[in-house]
């Protein structure tokens, strides 16, 4: 059955399934286009924050730390929060 944006569930489903792949693929470029730049790029790696740079070099400077604990399957709820807020 057509929608009205002529794409049929089945192909919404099938696109909503790539976006995972497509955004892996845009972090990637940028983080890569960054260190090209001449740019610090901060990673996490593991349980540690990475500070990488364009030469290759690569410093821990901190522990990562999960701020809320997420289950498996289960909705959270996030709050918006406003464009302008510390504006």
């Amino acid at each position: 059955m057509r929608k009205k944006n002529g794409l049929t569930e089945k192909e919404i489903r099938h696109l909503e399934g790539e976006i995972p792949a497509v955004a892996e693929g845009a972090t990637r470029s940028a983080y890569v286009r960054a260190l090209a730049a001449g740019h610090t790029v901060i990673r996490v790696q593991g349980n540690c924050l990475v500070e990488s740079k364009a030469d290759g070099s690569a410093t821990v400077v901190g522990e990562a730390k999960p701020r809320r604990k997420v289950n498996v399957g289960r909705p959270i709820q996030v709050q918006r929060v406003c464009a302008s807020a510390g504006a």
